[in-house]
């Protein structure tokens, strides 16, 4: 599938936080992540956001456009990109820095004030309620995405 042409988003409802899948000592960013994206057929990067490993906010794709990082929500949505998530055998890891949760927690705090309707959710929370009991369970998860628990770290960390 490709992603040839960037459309304005006619709604938010959804912030998206995601890992790039990378080890901790791999610090790339929204210009490597464009590269692997525009490889698989896509117009840019998919994220409207990405957080370095040193908690460095980069811009990616417009936000007021249409993203590209999450299966039949993509017209409702902003996508963050936390790098990292991985560990050295590819198995989901936090490995995110101080840092990047610093930031990661700003960012949404800013989000939510031009959003205000949003629901703040990791991207495996939008894997399909396969047994239809109203709650994502980990082995429904079509990934573990962004490799930590985005409720339970909010409701520590609400966005202000």
């Amino acid at each position: 599938m490709t992603n040839n042409t960037l459309t304005k988003r006619k709604r938010t409802s959804l912030l998206v936080v995601h890992c790039s899948a990378t080890r901790r000592d791999q610090d790339i960013g929204a210009l490597q992540i464009t590269q692997w994206h525009q490889q698989r057929g896509w117009a840019t990067i998919g994220y409207h956001y990405v957080i370095r490993r040193n908690g460095t906010l980069e811009t990616g794709r417009d936000e007021a456009c249409v993203g590209a990082h999450v299966a039949g929500h993509n017209a409702e949505s902003i996508g963050i990109c936390l790098v990292g998530g991985v560990d050295m055998l590819g198995k989901p890891e936090n490995n995110f820095t101080a840092a990047q949760f610093e930031t990661l927690h700003g960012l949404l705090g800013e989000l939510r004030s031009r959003y205000p309707a949003t629901r703040i959710v990791g991207h495996r929370d939008l894997s399909p309620d396969r047994n239809g009991d109203n709650h994502v369970t980990p082995n429904e998860w079509l990934k573990a995405c962004p490799s930590f628990d985005v409720g339970a770290w909010l409701m520590l960390n609400p966005p202000r």
